[in-house]
């Protein structure tokens, strides 16, 4: 009898793909659609997208063909992705992929009913369909990320900024939610970059990054706009709420100790706020930004300015 629980590791290799039956005599099942049959489909079927929710969801339903489910969940931690198909069960099995020492992510199948030996065998089976084209996503998605990532500061690019920012604005529409955009430049950082060198200036510049990452949610977003600006997005957030977020910015920054060539140095920053208007283009929230931004530098610096 198996518990209620159960963790498996699998490991795709040649002697371990021999034994779930590839090169081996398919067994004959008694179900309308047998284990090789299904096999061979999700292994033409599951090639045909690179979008990890539409490959799980296709093997999520195809497999229900010869193993009913509940739910199934996938996580993927190294590139912070998770997907989840149909209802929690009481009973879980749940296995560790990988592929000659590469990890390819967990996988949890849950239902209500206690899995049989058989049915784990199959499970087993089918999961050797998903390795290659999961592998695929996965390096397809990692590429994706690295093109719309600034390699310096690990915050999204301007290409990955002019995406989001639109999207952003679409979606605070359609679900009638504020949206605000905070324009956050590093004061005299010329200076460091003069003083001691570019080297420095980098190891400054990653540092904020860190700081600010450190004070938002897991749904607000940063960019880096330009050499020392950073452009951050705050959904569902109004004014008064992001002038707040603002000013936590601005003093997690100034606390954070930073140092060059073994002196202390000290930081501050400057910060302009936006929120969107009924109606408001991209390109006037970025320039009502940029213009607060303006203002709290030519008032003299380490603080936040509002748009009009």
């Amino acid at each position: 009898m198996k518990s209620p629980s159960q963790t498996n590791a699998i490991d795709f290799d040649s002697a371990k793909l021999q034994r779930l039956g590839f090169g081996q005599q398919p067994p004959i099942l008694e179900r309308p659609v047998s284990l090789a049959q299904l096999r061979q489909q999700l292994c033409l079927q599951l090639q045909t997208s690179l979008e990890p929710q539409r490959i799980l969801g296709l093997f999520f339903r195809e497999i229900q063909r010869l193993v009913p489910l509940d739910a199934l969940s996938y996580e993927h931690k190294a590139t912070d992705l998770r997907l989840e198909f149909g209802q929690r069960g009481h009973h879980s099995i749940s296995y560790s992929l990988s592929h000659e020492g590469e990890h390819l992510g967990e996988l949890v199948f849950r239902r209500n009913q206690r899995f049989s030996d058989q049915e784990q065998g199959h499970l087993e089976s089918l999961l050797s369909a998903l390795l290659f084209p999961m592998r695929n996503t996965l390096l397809y998605r990692a590429a994706t990320q690295s093109a719309l990532r600034d390699p310096l500061t690990d915050t999204g690019n301007r290409i990955a900024m002019d995406q989001t920012l639109q999207r952003e604005i679409d979606m605070s529409r359609r679900h009638l939610q504020p949206l605000s955009l905070l324009m956050l430049d590093i004061d005299h950082f010329k200076r460091i970059n003069d003083d001691h060198g570019h080297s420095a200036g980098d190891e400054v510049l990653k540092a904020v990054a860190t700081a600010i990452k450190s004070q938002l949610r897991n749904v607000d977003m940063v960019f880096r706009f330009g050499g020392e600006e950073f452009l951050i997005l705050l959904s569902n957030t109004g004014r008064e709420a992001a002038a707040l977020v603002g000013e936590r910015l601005r003093f997690a920054t100034q606390a954070k100790e930073y140092s060059a060539d073994g002196k202390s140095v000290e930081l501050t920053v400057s910060l302009g706020c936006s929120t969107l208007l009924p109606g408001e283009s991209a390109e006037s929230l970025l320039r009502r930004a940029d213009s607060a931004l303006y203002v709290a530098k030519r008032e003299g610096r380490n603080r936040l300015a509002m748009a009009g």
